[in-house]
């Protein structure tokens, strides 16, 4: 048996599992850590690369989770959420997307990426192959892949908005295919899909009813134009059984750090979920299950307002990084992200001499010679382009703006 002293002594570890050498940790994450060290260090660094909204979690919300702590609300609840968070859960689905489901068709859970992450484990075997529309929030293989499936990708072009169509996915279904990850709003190319398009791919995952639909919508309450979502389970009850839907508080409820998210769907799979939840973190955070209620049940006014804000901020950006050379942009139909085409500046040098053979190299010179924090479309299934943030003031967009202006009209 090796020793297991640490390697700093001088001695053998034992080896790690080789799952845990292959998991990379999130790049967006990689790339904001990146930029807050920078700007403890001095540099004037704009972190477009952030991931949550700049806003504050709205006061009446931050009471709720006050008050739980002073009434000792602070023991563990039922693993798979608090019957009165649950009861919450249900009426904003029937509220809010016409859907209708039971105590035992909900579980909440320490944020959405867990939920993910336990969906996989329940219902795809080693060898079964998962369907992940590109550009994808950079998790969703990782977590295929920790379930021992095989992640297989089926590309939304910009030419379609970043969305797959039905030939699309027609092409990359068969027998081995376990279930398709849906995300709409999307991260980071911010399309939403509209109901009609939602019939189009339902009526091909009708000759396939072994394949799972998991759902992710999170930014469902950031949706612009007037524009409301439409989900899965809204718009095709027919598949009740075989969807899974996970939404949570951290993006439109502005609750990042109180990580919290549920998901909704058959008894037997949310049974599963529940219970490997239980294994892996035990009972949600009862402090901010108190806080998600008063975010279900108290003033919504903040979502619109804060919507309006962002809508306001992508009109602005969008509309300036179509003016600088070399670089355009679709608008986003939600989220709070744009995901922009560098494809013209492939192949040139930056100011500094940095070959931008692609579009890692482009985001490296970026934040190196101009200070902004972006994200590579490669770790998003899709290049040449980057994905900047929106969840930034104004002021800060302006500047960034010109910034990128500047590093386009010094290359060469």
């Amino acid at each position: 048996m090796q020793n297991p002293i640490a390697h700093e002594t001088g001695q053998i570890m034992p080896t790690l599992a080789k799952r845990a050498t292959e998991i990379k940790p999130s790049p967006t994450m990689a790339m904001s850590a990146l930029a807050a060290e920078m700007k403890r260090a001095g540099r004037d660094v704009i972190p477009l690369s952030l991931g949550e909204p700049d806003f504050h979690t709205p006061q009446h919300i931050k009471d709720a989770g006050i008050e739980a702590i002073r009434s000792d609300f602070t023991k563990y609840t039922a693993a798979d959420g608090f019957a009165p968070l649950k009861k919450a859960i249900i009426a904003k689905f029937a509220r809010e997307n016409g859907s209708t489901y039971t105590a035992d068709q909900i579980v909440v859970g320490s944020g959405a990426k867990v939920i993910i992450y336990a969906a996989m484990l329940s219902v795809v075997n080693p060898g079964d192959e998962v369907v992940i529309p590109a550009p994808y929030w950079v998790t969703y293989p990782d977590h295929v892949e920790l379930a021992g499936g095989k992640p297989v990708f089926v590309v939304g072009e910009e030419s379609t908005g970043f969305k797959i169509t039905p030939q699309s996915l027609s092409s990359v279904l068969n027998a081995k295919t376990r279930a398709i990850i849906f995300n709409s709003p999307s991260n980071p190319s911010g399309a939403i899909y509209t109901e009609d398009e939602i019939r189009a791919l339902a009526d091909v995952l009708k000759k396939y009813p072994d394949v799972w639909i998991v759902t992710d919508e999170l930014y469902e309450h950031l949706a612009y134009d007037g524009e409301k979502t439409a989900t899965f389970a809204q718009i095709i009850p027919e598949f009740s059984d075989r969807i899974i839907t996970i939404n949570g508080f951290s993006k439109g409820y502005v609750m990042t750090g109180w990580r919290l998210g549920f998901a909704a769907g058959p008894k037997k799979v949310m049974k599963a979920i529940g219970d490997l939840l239980s294994q892996l973190t035990g009972s949600p955070s009862s402090i901010a299950q108190a806080a998600a209620i008063a975010a279900l049940d108290g003033d919504q006014s903040f979502l619109s307002a804060n919507r309006e804000v962002f809508e306001a901020r992508r009109n602005f950006v969008v509309e300036r990084l179509n003016k600088v050379p070399g670089l355009s942009a679709l608008k986003p139909a939600g989220t709070f992200y744009v995901y922009i085409n560098c494809r013209d500046w492939i192949g040139r040098t930056s100011g500094a001499g940095k070959k931008l053979s692609t579009d890692v190299a482009i985001a490296e010179a970026l934040l190196d010679e101009s200070e902004m924090a972006a994200v590579p479309g490669e770790v998003f299934g899709l290049s040449p382009f980057f994905r900047i943030s929106i969840s930034l003031e104004m002021a800060l967009l302006e500047k960034a703006m010109d910034r990128f202006d500047a590093f386009a009209k010094a290359m060469r």
